[in-house]
């Protein structure tokens, strides 16, 4: 081939470009952003409405179903749900992955405007939000100290740490919650208001205006323009008491004679807490197209600089994702370079000489940094896909040169010169090199065809690999020819004789005395023997093997039975392995979700919490334990709720601990489980959508009766909890508190002058307060908020009393204007497709969710579902038989590619065909891998099938393309072809899978942080490699002798219906 003759001609030419790509890679590797998965646009938008005071049911009818009809006819929707809450509506829209979420978000607002009218007046606009990853926190900080109190921690936080850290670079937001905020409260006595005539809604009024401070234009001076301030700011707290409030009689009266008025902290919305001390939580988010690691660092950097600044303060870490991408990535890293040395020690024991090994080993680092120079042109970054693509690439990457360095050998052997060796011997097998090349890169191909999230994680794992064997491809065309043509020397009178013409079988490999391994080896006479031992050992296997293929060829029938009897045997093992979406990863993090009854303050949150923290405190692996109450987590879209809390239990190091998060995790349930009053949830924290958007299992029933809905979801509870293996069953629907309606009179209040929002805010005004204006207290502007008598809230009675300022001057009470009664209703409710809907969630604990999920549903078809009501099953099990299916797809698509592939190599039907009997071998020996592991089939196993199929048949083709070349080089009959190609190619196949197997070993064990996603992949290719080759070595020549005797009958049969004198096809007599 050109390129290796002009790589030979030109060896400064090809260092030189070597030397560059080098660089560059090297530079580029510098520059490659860091990150935990790939870069993923979450195809989801949210439509959210406020509208005050309006019950679930109402806020149902008159916004939710709106706009969901409004937002049914948008394009590429997937789905549509809904929560519509007190006061709330929340509608989310799931788009098809791959949707262009800029659009979307543009599409739905155009669809929401065209509904804005038949909305209520007093609602909010509704606003659009598209779903980001970056809401969630890239690092979380404590702010505690023994001397200050919640109240000062705050203030530091926000004028000092707040500002400073969203200056930094790459940082988007900064979010702060616990501690306190100062406030002046103007408590009102009612009795005084009532007797001066004068409302909340007038006071609020007169302190806006009292308050003030406002330009005035520009007066002239002389020459001078001077600018006019008008200042009426109140100076203190006793300048707010003394203020006159005119009274409709003409006189007036001081604040303090009618109100109440203190500077106090406000009450208190959020709890945080870092091991038990209160302080004050800061969320960092980093902007959407900044790198992780890269903000986690800036952002590390400033807070030691602002901690060095603030004495008496502890701003502390609690979680930060950069830690467990690094430690990931390096894992990944360090388990590939193992693998590396493995691969190339093995390449050292077969060859037993410096100079080849190090020719062929030269293919894996400069086609790994190759890789990171095409990764970084392509905006890739470095994530646990792209690395492990690479580093279960690692074996594969010297499968060229082995061939290449290997025919190159073989024709010194024959004579021929350092540059006619190098030049046709890599020119002879370049076809077959890149045919197994395309091979393995071909079956990727099929991944455009894969959807969701499994495409998002999975396409950029194919172009690494793709890159990286391209990498090599041309490494083995190049560069190794170059430098066997400098490097590789034979010494003929040394070579054994026995015919095979192979590098890898004769003596002659020894190049010289250094290079021999028994007199480089000889003062460590161990090694030397085990050398020794090694050689004869071998000797013997070959010719072992030789035997059996002998046998093999005699006994086709035998063979083929007890092969199909061995692959169905393993086969049968897939049925008792189990499935699951993705490996659960032990990040080192558990979260605990508190959930009170609704309408529970935030104090009675944050003592159930406390509670929880002391039954944990004890256990040794735990490092931070930060408690947040009143908070309905990061990611959460429905706001802050004085009822919820969580905890993010951080542990330590996995090198100082014995035990798992997931053993960790269950031992806080056993002691917490006892704790009343709150539902209470443990899940293994995992990665941004890892472990899939849902619960493990999730049953959606559908209906339009909310009663029905929860009878049915209560008997499903109770039918999950049966079934081994689930626990935390729960369902969604909640029923509320007793609260009291105020329902407004519309035909009464209208006559007063009166509106529901004015009403309303009375209402409010009057119990909970409303902020009035802002004042400057030490530099910082606090709330006035002016609140009612604490008398209107003592019972029904009183809150009827609560006065009402009309339009015409005079005052009324509320029971004039609305009945008021007591009701009790549903939290939320829920809408899938714009029906209503109530879930059943569960998750597991020692089974997968396969087996458990096909336990549940033979456990809810006995059940009598009512007519007009259904389920579906949904969660990580719908999400898995999502990505299953797209991905078996796949796989089917990348056997067929790989048989063209190969018909195009072999330019014959029958060959590849013979070929592909080494597939189903692979795959048997995968499925008895899992089931010996105990590992379920995952997306990531059977990603791991799908490299199979690329790889497995390398060996085969190997083999009979030897076979062929006998049968035309030295006119052998099949039968003789096979027996003398067999063993020379036994030692290049059983280095290529040793290489392969032993690279992937590190990884495939499980062993580090981040490990467990590459596991599965790893103990695949190993088990299904090994095994295949095993069996593939006797049953690939069997079959080749049956379907070479069946093509030549087949053209037999054709010669009858040829006229006399007719030409025969020229070629090959046994290709088809």
């Amino acid at each position: 081939m050109k390129l290796s003759e002009t790589s030979v001609r030109r060896p400064v030419t090809v260092l030189m470009v070597v030397f560059i790509v080098l660089i560059l890679g090297f530079v580029s590797y510098t520059k490659i952003p860091l990150d935990l998965m790939p870069e993923m646009d979450i195809p989801v938008a949210v439509v959210s409405t406020t509208y005050t005071g309006v019950g679930p049911q109402e806020i149902e009818k008159l916004i939710t179903k709106p706009i969901e009809q409004a937002v049914a006819t948008v394009q590429n929707l997937d789905t549509i749900s809904s929560i519509s809450s007190e006061g709330s509506s929340l509608v989310i829209i799931q788009f098809n992955y791959g949707t262009n979420m800029d659009n979307a978000a543009l599409d739905i607002r155009e669809k929401v405007d065209l509904v804005k009218g038949r909305l209520p007046d007093d609602a909010s606009s509704p606003m659009v939000i598209k779903i980001d990853p970056n809401m969630q926190a890239t690092l979380t900080l404590s702010l505690s100290s023994d001397s200050l109190t919640l109240t000062e921690l705050k203030k530091i936080a926000e004028d000092v740490i707040q500002p400073r850290l969203e200056r930094t670079k790459g940082v988007a937001s900064v979010s702060i919650s616990g501690g306190a905020n100062d406030i002046i409260e103007i408590r009102t006595k009612s009795e005084k208001l009532q007797g001066y005539g004068i409302s909340l809604d007038y006071l609020a009024n007169i302190l806006r205006a009292e308050n003030i401070n406002l330009p005035g234009g520009t007066v002239k001076k002389g020459s001078q323009e001077l600018s006019v301030k008008t200042t009426g700011e109140f100076s203190s707290v006793e300048e707010i008491e003394q203020m006159l409030i005119p009274l409709p009689s003409g006189s007036t009266v001081q604040l303090k004679d009618v109100a109440d008025v203190e500077l106090k902290p406000d009450v208190q919305t959020t709890i945080s807490k870092t091991n038990g001390n209160p302080g004050v939580s800061i969320s960092i988010q980093k902007q959407s197209a900044s790198n992780t690691v890269k903000v986690s660092e800036a952002a590390q950097a400033e807070i030691q600089s602002i901690q060095k600044e603030l004495k008496g303060v502890n701003l502390t870490v609690v979680s930060d994702n950069a830690v467990y991408i690094k430690r990931s990535l390096k894992q990944v890293s360090e388990h590939g370079m193992v693998g590396a040395l493995l691969a190339v020690l093995v390449l050292y024991i077969f060859l037993r000489n410096v100079r080849s090994t190090l020719i062929i080993a030269s293919s894996i680092p400069i086609s790994i940094i190759a890789t990171f120079c095409l990764l970084y042109f392509s905006n890739i970054t470095l994530n646990m896909m792209t690395l492990s693509g690479l580093m279960l690439g690692i074996g594969r990457l010297v499968d060229d040169s082995v061939v290449v360095l290997e025919n190159i050998y073989r024709f010194r052997q024959n004579g021929y010169s350092r540059f006619d060796a190098a030049v046709k011997g890599s020119s002879e097998v370049i076809i077959a090199v890149m045919a197994s090349t395309l091979t393995t890169v071909a079956v990727f191909l099929p991944i455009v065809f894969v959807q969701g999230l499994t495409s998002t994680l999975f396409r950029q794992f194919a172009l690494t690999i793709a890159f990286s064997l391209g990498a090599s491809l041309v490494v083995s065309m190049t560069l190794v020819p170059m430098l066997s043509s400098i490097l590789l020397k034979v010494d003929r009178a040394k070579t054994s004789g026995n015919g095979y013409d192979s590098l890898l079988e004769a003596e002659g490999a020894r190049i010289d005395l250094k290079d021999n391994p028994k007199e480089f080896f000889r003062p460590f006479r161990l090694i030397g023997k085990l050398l020794e031992k090694f050689d004869q050992g071998y000797q013997r296997l070959v010719e072992v093997y030789k035997k059996l293929l002998i046998w093999s060829l005699s006994h086709r029938k035998k063979v083929i039975v007890i092969t199909t009897a061995i692959m169905f045997i393993s086969m049968a093992s897939i049925a008792v392995v189990g499935t699951e979406f993705f490996p659960t990863t032990d990040e080192g993090m558990i979260s605990i979700s508190v959930t009170l009854p609704d309408g529970a303050k935030v104090e009675n949150t944050a003592e159930i919490m406390s509670q929880i923290e002391e039954k944990i405190t004890g256990i040794p692996e735990i490092d931070t334990i930060f408690m947040n109450a009143g908070s309905g987590g990061q990611m959460s879209l429905s706001g802050a709720k004085g009822n919820r809390g969580s905890f993010t239990v951080k542990l330590v190091d996995l090198s100082k601990r014995e035990r798992g998060v997931q053993e960790i995790s269950d031992q806080m349930r056993n002691l917490i489980k006892h704790i009343p009053g709150a539902r209470i949830s443990i899940t293994v924290a995992q990665s941004m959508m890892m472990g899939g958007t849902s619960s493990p299992v999730s049953i959606t029933i559908k209906g339009d009766d909310l009663a029905t809905l929860k009878k049915i979801g209560d008997d499903f509870v109770e039918i999950v909890k049966k079934v081994p293996g689930t626990r935390e069953v729960k369902s969604s629907y909640e029923d509320g508190i007793p609260e009291v309606e105020v329902r407004i009179d519309r035909k009464t209040a209208t006559q007063y002058g009166l509106t529901a929002g004015t009403i309303a805010n009375a209402v409010k005004a009057n119990i909970s307060g409303t902020t009035a204006t802002q004042y400057k207290y030490e530099g910082t502007e606090i709330d006035v908020k002016i609140k009612g008598d604490e008398s209107y809230n003592a019972n029904m009675q009183a809150l009827e009393q609560i006065p009402i300022s009309t339009s015409q001057g005079f005052t009324v009470t509320l029971g004039q204007v609305a009945d008021i009664a007591i009701n009790r209703g549903p939290v939320s409710i829920n809408r899938d497709n714009q029906v209503r809907t109530i879930s059943v969630t569960s998750e597991l604990s020692g089974r997968d969710v396969g087996s458990v999920s096909k336990d549940i549903q033979a456990e809810l078809s006995k059940y009598s579902i009512p007519d007009k009501y259904y389920y579906e099953m949904g969660g990580q099990q719908k999400e898995m038989l999502e990505a299953f299916s797209d991905l078996f797809l796949a796989l089917g698509l990348a056997i067929v590619l790989v048989y063209m592939v190969m018909a195009s190599q072999f330019e014959s039907l029958v060959h590849p065909f013979v070929i592909m009997f080494s597939m189903p071998l692979g795959f048997a020996g995968a499925f008895m891998g899992l089931f010996i592991t105990g590992k379920p089939l995952s997306v990531m196993s059977i990603i791991g099938l799908l490299m199979l199929v690329g790889i497995v048949v390398s060996n085969a083709i190997v083999l009979v393309d030897y076979i062929n070349t006998r049968r035309k080089v030295y006119n052998e009959d099949p039968r003789t072809a096979i027996i003398n190609a067999g063993p020379i190619r036994l030692r290049p196949i059983i280095m290529t899978t040793l290489t392969t197997v032993l690279a992937m070993l590190p990884l495939s064990l499980g062993i580090g942080v981040g490990s467990e996603l590459q596991s599965p992949m790893g103990i695949v290719v190993i088990f299904g490699l090994t095994f295949s080759t095993l069996v593939t070595l006797v049953l690939i020549p069997v079959m080749y002798t049956i379907f070479d005797e069946l093509a030549n009958k087949f053209k037999n049969f054709f010669k009858i219906f040829k006229k006399p004198g007719s030409p025969v096809s020229a070629g090959n007599k046994y290709s088809v």
